[in-house]
């Protein structure tokens, strides 16, 4: 570590801060100087882009010049061709808003702001506009000039003038995350800690893999990351997908099995502590990952007809064992590599996925129709004030209702937060009139402009910097910077900036009251809409009968457990309980590798297999709380039955896992499988 490193990371708010406010100055230099019409533009546009880590920052501004640019193309379509029609001229801006909000919503990742800016671009360029059509390009032109030149003041100032690399943030959480797993590992397979402890343990897991996999789709646009680093994470991130279900599934395993059964199996117990010290242990004190995998196949047994259930999730759970060694021993490589800097392909991997790593998001097209509409509704009721009223500054009202609904949409409850924007731009609105009215009069240099500029604005930056305050000082830095309105010359006027003003607020207050009737559901809902979706993505997963990538499904049913985790309290007591053991994700794993298993399988099992299959599929449409039906059980243990018979002895194994899982996953407090008959029957 460098020395000046404990400095830098001390003092990281402030530096950020100035940062900002120096690439927001130089920003308004030029655009003075370059006499765009609008220079302020590109002084607020710094303080929308920047983000304290450059990574982040790159891609920000990246999205947001194509989405600017897409946004001034529509603006130019829209505005000469339909100005003597007001009426349907808001009616395709309002539509088009609705699209574009639409996309993000369903997008979630940071690439959605390419959408959502297309959107409201229209909107801030448009409506102002109206009055003057026929300056309509060179309107479009000079607002691109300027939000690109905001863009590049940000993006310059941030990768030169002490960077924040996002590659080394990305790794420090992953390797958290990875030591974090072990401990949990080694809780497990040594059944230490409480039941609720390791649950507690698995739901932060989860949710510190969202928030990763957010933080690392920026590394591609962090000039300061080393190529490996990146190829080396997003190896990584696919692991980690992989490793929790494992681990969830292990300790679901050794609860079937119960103290007795381990006690009588020394060897397994013993093991399961070999294991765990092997896990947990320093890297260069550990055994071989071979050794390790070459116990677990000593105790593995063959399966046959006569297998009882005790020696089928013993089976079971060696897999599994077999799964968190070679996951295990893949993180241990890959971050020994990312340390070094070595390649990737340097590395001799155990666990390999299927069809890729491509990460899988959860989408919720009903939500995002919702919230598309609500948006659409607002600019029209603005559009309809505005043309009613004829009042000359209105155009404010639909411009800002547009920028509200689409900045909190994917939100909870939007109408919260977008009141809340509502009360901070009235804060900015007075601080704006205090420098147009009190300081800027006598001001005549840019040099004492900037002075005074700076302490609300460093201010800024510093809740920008902070996740807590962050929503704060952005809608305080973008409203004070574009009311403020520099200019080269002063010709502030009370009564334009008041009508402007109130036209800004009513635009937001429109926004809430509508935001409130299109989306009054809330975090209860939308949990409700997640665990829905979960059950009817097992149905599908049921009713298919290819492979299917295991990482990919990993991938969206984590996504929404990470979104389920934050609403978890509203959640019934049943499903909370499904949620915090992985239930619907290990069902899944298991009806994948079923799948999997049926191409080895002789026809007469698969026949067995498809129909307890189908059963399942009907099952999970149909989930609406509560348990499955007695039914389902009766036909995996036919399923069972049939499977310890099939003579191919590794697609049989497999389909035995799968079953298994799934048994236990629906089930688990059945009693114990009976191989004699196929029936369940009290242990």
């Amino acid at each position: 570590m460098r020395a000046e490193e404990p400095f830098l990371v001390r003092h990281a708010d402030l530096i950020f801060a100035l940062k900002t406010f120096a690439a927001s100055m130089l920003a308004l230099v030029i655009a003075l100087a370059m006499d765009l019409p609008r220079p302020y533009w590109a002084m607020a546009t710094v303080y929308i882009t920047s983000q304290p880590l450059a990574g982040a920052t790159s891609s920000k501004a990246f999205f947001r010049v194509m989405g600017t640019l897409v946004g001034a193309t529509m603006t130019v379509a829209l505005v000469p061709n339909l100005i003597d029609a007001p009426e349907l001229l808001c009616l395709a801006i309002a539509l088009w808003v609705g699209l574009c909000l639409y996309l993000s919503l369903l997008d979630g990742t940071p690439r959605s702001y390419v959408f959502m800016l297309a959107g409201y671009t229209v909107a801030l360029i448009g409506f102002p506009s109206v009055s003057e059509p026929g300056n309509i390009f060179d309107t479009a032109v000079a607002r691109l000039e300027e939000i690109s030149l905001g863009i590049i003041c940000a993006s310059l100032v941030s990768t030169i003038i002490f960077p924040r690399s996002i590659a080394p943030a990305v790794a420090g959480r992953i390797d958290a995350w990875l030591s974090d797993a072990r401990r949990l590992s080694r809780a497990v397979l040594l059944r230490e800690g409480t039941t609720e402890t390791r649950r507690a343990r698995r739901l932060q897991l989860a949710t510190d893999i969202v928030e990763i996999d957010t933080l690392s789709t920026h590394l591609a646009y962090d000039r300061l990351s080393d190529s490996n680093a990146v190829s080396g994470l997003s190896e990584i991130r696919l692991r980690m997908l992989m490793l929790l279900p494992v681990i969830a599934s292990l300790e679901d395993r050794l609860a079937a099995l119960g103290e007795e059964a381990l006690r009588r199996q020394p060897e397994l117990k013993r093991l399961l502590e070999d294991l765990a010290q092997w896990i947990a242990g320093d890297v260069n004190a550990r055994k071989p990952a071979d050794q390790i995998r070459a116990t677990i196949a000593e105790r593995q047994a063959t399966l046959d007809g006569g297998a009882s259930w005790e020696r089928i999730i013993t089976t079971s759970l060696l897999l599994r064992l077999r799964e968190l060694v070679d996951l295990s021993r893949d993180c241990r490589a890959l971050s020994e590599a990312i340390a070094e800097s070595r390649s990737i392909s340097t590395v001799d991997l155990a666990f390999h996925s299927e069809a890729g790593a491509a990460p899988v998001r959860h989408r919720d097209r009903g939500l995002a129709l919702w919230s598309a509409a609500g948006a659409a509704i607002a600019i029209l009721i603005c559009c309809a004030f505005w043309i009613g009223t004829g009042w000359p500054d209105g155009a404010s009202a639909p411009m800002m209702a547009a920028v509200a609904c689409s900045f909190f949409a994917a939100q909870d409850e939007p109408a919260r937060f977008i009141r809340s924007f509502g009360l901070w731009s009235l804060v900015a609105i007075v601080v704006v009139a205090i420098y147009l009215f009190a300081l800027v009069p006598a001001i005549s240099h840019i040099e004492v402009l900037i002075f005074a500029l700076a302490p609300t604005f460093l201010l800024y930056g510093l809740l920008i910097a902070r996740p807590a305050t962050a929503g704060t000082g952005m809608a305080l830095a973008a409203n004070t910077a574009t009311l403020l309105a520099l200019q080269s010359t002063y010709n502030a006027d009370f009564a334009s900036y008041a009508n402007s003003a109130v036209a800004f607020f009513v635009g937001v207050v429109i926004a809430e009251l509508v935001t409130r009737i299109a989306r009054g559901v809330g975090a209860e809902w939308i949990a409700n809409r997640l665990v829905l979706s979960n059950w009817k993505t097992l149905a599908v997963a049921a009713e298919r009968r290819g492979k299917r990538d295991r990482a990919e499904f990993a991938g969206l049913m984590l996504h929404r457990l990470g979104l389920l985790v934050q609403r978890i309290a509203f959640l019934s007591e049943s499903d909370r309980r499904d949620a915090d053991s992985l239930v619907q994700l290990r069902i899944g794993l298991n009806i994948i590798d079923l799948r999997r298993a049926r191409y080895g399988l002789a026809a007469t099992t698969i026949h067995v297999i498809d129909d307890m299959l189908d059963q399942l599929a009907i099952a999970c449409r149909r989930y609406a709380g509560g348990g499955m039906p007695f039914e389902l059980l009766t036909s995996i243990d036919l399923a069972l039955a049939r499977a310890v018979k099939d003579p191919n002895d590794r697609a049989r194994e497999d389909a035995l896992i799968g079953l298994v899982g799934i048994r236990r996953g629906l089930f688990p407090d059945a009693p114990a499988y009976r191989p004699s008959s196929g029936k369940s029957v009290a242990a």
